[in-house]
């Protein structure tokens, strides 16, 4: 990828966060939608943190698009996995910032999820783990959920 379109890959990954970040104040966060997206959360991070990858495979759409502030844009559902499995397994657990989770309906799509989390890596115990944010964009398909974006801020 060339210096140029990473730059645009920032900025938008940036400007998506901002809406959705100036978005979320309205919504309520009792519904039975909130109540559900933290659940899938809850479910898909336990699967994460127990290196269940048959559960996060399903969780995971085949257009899968993930952003990362340090390593960009990953879009192949195999190469997520493999490298959750090589160097998360483990090695790594996330922990969700407890009262962050906010979630705003996309009608006719699904939902979104923003939130705060934070990673311990099991190889340094001893290093503080600080809260980075995050955004799920789920998709609902007659009831069955699936995670299709993923921006992950540190």
């Amino acid at each position: 990828m060339n210096h140029q379109s990473d730059h645009m890959n920032r900025k938008i990954v940036f400007l998506l966060t901002l809406i959705c970040f100036s978005t979320f104040t309205s919504y309520s966060q009792s519904n039975d939608l909130y109540k559900t997206i933290v659940k899938l959360d809850s479910t898909f991070f336990n699967a994460y943190n127990t290196c269940d990858m048959a559960t996060q495979r399903t969780f995971y759409s085949d257009s899968i698009e993930f952003f990362h502030d340090r390593s960009g844009l990953e879009t192949s559902k195999e190469k997520i996995l493999s490298a959750t499995e090589k160097y998360i397994c483990g090695k790594v657990t996330r922990e969700l910032v407890q009262g962050s989770i906010e979630v705003s309906p996309l009608p006719g799509y699904g939902a979104v999820e923003l939130g705060s989390h934070m990673f311990h890596n099991k190889q340094e115990p001893n290093a503080k783990s600080h809260p980075s944010k995050f955004v799920i964009i789920w998709k609902n398909t007659n009831g069955n959920w699936t995670i299709t974006k993923v921006i992950s801020l540190h």
